[in-house]
Parts: structure tokens; C-alpha cells; sequence
């Protein structure tokens, strides 16, 4: 069964992703995109990555890509349909793409052991009996070693609202 499911969610992602690139409607590649998001979110699910799943379903399909949406919708679309393409870049995007792809499979290969999350610290710090949750393991790492970083972060998104409500505030 779980085979089946991640064949499912595998013809999901790159079926929804085929048909972002190659639709005509801005709007349908969205909604394309938002199913090949979908597909994403249940191999996160498969993965047992519980977090991971429940991000990428509130914050990617729910909030970007609605807001994506409601841009593409308000947007004159037309005007810019009427513009030139750039039909002559085809060869440097396929370079691009081969480069991105051959430092992908190269990482794959390579890095097996890089991108482990940091479980071992949390076991040793239980005595290795108590396997923590995988949300509570994300929180003892980001609060204890990256705290300095998150509230960075925080810092740099709370000057982007500010930004953006005197942006908006200037229009009006």
C-alpha cells in the first residue's frame, strides 16, 4: 500500500508540475501547481514528516498560492500576453537546468549523510530510549542551537510588514 501511495503522489507531483509549464492560463498553471504542491505534502506524509506535511498544506497551498491566485486574477494578463517572449533562451535554460540537475544528483549521491535532521543530540539527551516526535525535535533544534538565527528572522519579517504597510499606506 504504501508503494501504491507514493507512486500516486509521485504521478501527482510531476504530472502537476508538467502541466504548470506547459499551460497557457496563468490560472490553470496555478491550480496545476497547487496539485503538484499537493503531491509534495502526501510524500512529506509518507515520510512520516507529520511538520513538514502540515506546512506545506497551510502555508504553500493555503496562503502563497491563493495569494498567487487572487494576483493572477487581478492582474491584466492580457497586456502582457501581447508582449514578446523570450523565445531565443531556450539553449541557456536547458544548460541552467542540466547544471541544477547534475549538482542534484551529484548531492544525492554524495551528501547521504548530511541531511539527517539532528535526532542524535535529542536521543542522547533522553538516553536513548525516548524517540521525541518529529515536531519536538524540530523545536529543541530551532530553540537551542538556532535561536540566534529564528529571531533574525523574525526580526527581518517583522521590518517586511512594517515596510509593506507604509508601502500600502503611501498608495492609499
Amino acid at each position: 500500500m504504501e508503494t501504491f501511495s507514493f507512486y500516486a503522489f509521485a504521478v501527482l507531483v510531476l504530472g502537476g508540475a508538467i502541466l504548470t509549464v506547459t499551460r497557457r492560463s496563468a490560472v490553470h498553471s496555478a491550480i496545476s501547481l497547487i496539485v503538484s504542491l499537493l503531491g509534495v505534502a502526501g510524500l512529506y506524509l509518507l515520510q512520516k514528516a507529520e511538520f513538514l506535511f502540515a506546512v506545506q498544506i497551510v502555508l504553500y497551498i493555503g496562503g502563497i498560492m491563493v495569494l498567487f491566485l487572487f494576483v493572477i486574477m487581478l492582474v491584466n494578463l492580457d497586456e502582457a500576453a501581447k508582449e514578446r517572449q523570450f523565445n531565443g533562451q531556450w539553449a541557456i535554460a536547458l544548460v541552467c537546468s542540466a547544471i541544477v540537475g547534475l549538482q542534484a544528483a551529484w548531492f544525492m549521491t554524495k551528501g547521504t549523510g548530511a541531511l539527517k535532521l539532528a535526532q542524535a543530540p535529542v536521543a542522547a539527551q533522553s538516553g536513548g530510549s525516548v524517540s521525541p516526535g518529529n515536531v519536538e525535535a524540530i523545536a529543541d533544534v530551532l530553540f537551542s542551537e538556532y535561536l540566534l538565527p529564528f529571531e533574525v528572522a523574525s526580526i527581518l519579517l517583522l521590518v517586511a510588514v512594517v515596510g509593506s504597510v507604509i508601502m500600502a499606506k503611501k498608495r492609499i
